[in-house]
């Protein structure tokens, strides 16, 4: 009986063991259940957004905008603003819609708002970054893998301007860009603001900022979306803007063969004359050659003292080599466009003079750089020596062209304006 009992008890104590362990069991089940039963599930549109700013970040356009940042950059334009107001009330707009700024207004605005200490530019070729010394520090920290920052002020034809802040952060370049401008009734007015991952920067040796914006890509998009961009940092010294200026800006490297063709004065039959005259028409007069005078024919002796003022070539070897109708006494001309001229990238280069070399003769060698923004992103696509003679007065000969390093091969080959 004795050993019974004790059997009896052993039982109840190990079946009240057993129940205490399921409800336990039990009990814990319930309390994990009710946890991720009570946790708030996040909605499908939330999930949509999750993904589209992930898929954003990686691709690295439209970036979202830090509302603290929209903020300062705005703010910061204001201030601008505000402080070119006076100059920008009092210049000339004329009657047109867009207004478009005199180049002496221009550097007054730019003197004025280099007095931020920040780095400030312009729109237009050869401009001399103000302050350029710490843009070109911080390019080359993020070159060492130093993170910074720095603001970039850019001033508008049309008297806005355009605040970039690039930032590194020991990996990746990023550009905040925000622009705003003058309203009808003179009050600022933001146009945009982006924030974009730069895909690929280097900073040349010339003192070029060079880099491409991270863009859509096909299949997303159908057609070519550039994001190349080129900022001069470490200015051009004087003579050679001045040079550049006057020598080679007014022809650059679309419509004529002048500078983008291997010539001299024993090969003057190599150039465009029909293509160059309405370049040296507008150097001529200061002023753009306009069609509706002339539509498809300059008369014989307007385009040839226009043409001899600038070439070293005779009036019958510009009728043995240009197309020149001799019944009518008239040289074809024609409008550039699509039927005479296939677009390249080369075309929209900017020739720019990097050096000047003063030849016992008189004469100038200049060495010129053609630099692409578009797509090329590159400082100097081909680089070429021009030699010119200048007069007393400010005329210009052109003698002679050489394009260096077989940089022939790296251009599309020139299409005259009217078939030879």
């Amino acid at each position: 009986m004795e050993i019974r009992k004790i059997y009896i008890q052993t039982i109840i104590i190990m079946m009240a063991g057993f129940l205490c362990a399921c409800g336990g069991k039990k009990q814990e089940e319930f309390s994990l259940s009710g946890a991720i039963e009570g946790r708030e599930e996040p909605s499908l549109a939330e999930s949509r957004e999750d993904n589209d700013k992930k898929g954003r970040w990686e691709k690295g356009y439209d970036l979202p905008v830090d509302e603290n940042e929209r903020k300062e950059a705005e703010a910061d334009l204001r201030a601008a603003l505000e402080l070119t107001r006076d100059i920008y009330q009092e210049a000339d707009k004329g009657d047109a819609s867009n207004v478009v700024l005199s180049e002496e207004v221009l550097i007054q605005l730019k003197e004025k708002l280099k007095t931020m200490g920040m780095p400030v530019t312009g729109s237009e070729p050869y401009q001399v970054m103000e302050n350029w010394q710490e843009m070109e520090r911080f390019l080359q920290d993020a070159g060492v893998g130093k993170a910074g920052t720095v603001l970039l002020y850019r001033i508008h034809r049309d008297g806005g301007i355009g605040r970039f802040q690039y930032q590194y952060d020991g990996e990746n370049l990023y550009v905040l860009a925000a622009n705003m401008t003058w309203g009808k009734d003179e009050t600022p007015m933001p146009a945009y603001i982006s924030y974009t991952r730069i895909k690929e920067w280097r900073y040349t040796e010339k003192g070029y900022f060079c880099y491409e914006l991270c863009v859509p890509e096909p299949p997303e998009v159908s057609e070519i979306v550039d994001g190349s961009c080129l900022v001069r940092v470490r200015p051009l010294p004087q003579e050679c803007r001045e040079m550049s200026e006057k020598c080679v800006l007014p022809l650059g490297y679309q419509g004529n063969n002048l500078l983008c063709s291997n010539w001299d004065r024993e090969s003057l039959d190599k150039l465009d004359y029909n293509g160059i005259y309405e370049y040296f028409y507008g150097m001529k007069y200061g002023r753009r050659f306009e069609a509706e005078q002339f539509p498809d024919e300059i008369p014989a002796e307007e385009f040839e003292n226009t043409i001899m003022n600038y070439l070293p070539v005779s009036r019958e070897e510009l009728r043995q080599w240009a197309v020149f109708d001799e019944g009518h006494q008239v040289y074809r001309w024609e409008r550039l466009g699509c039927g005479n001229y296939a677009p390249s990238f080369f075309g929209t280069s900017v020739p720019e003079v990097t050096q000047i070399r003063e030849n016992e003769d008189g004469t100038f060698t200049l060495t010129v750089d053609a630099v692409c923004q578009m797509i090329l992103c590159n400082d100097a696509v081909i680089t070429h020596e021009l030699t010119v003679r200048l007069s007393e007065n400010g005329d210009i000969q052109y003698l002679e062209n050489r394009i260096l390093d077989d940089g022939i091969f790296n251009i599309p080959e020139y299409q005259y304006r009217i078939g030879k």
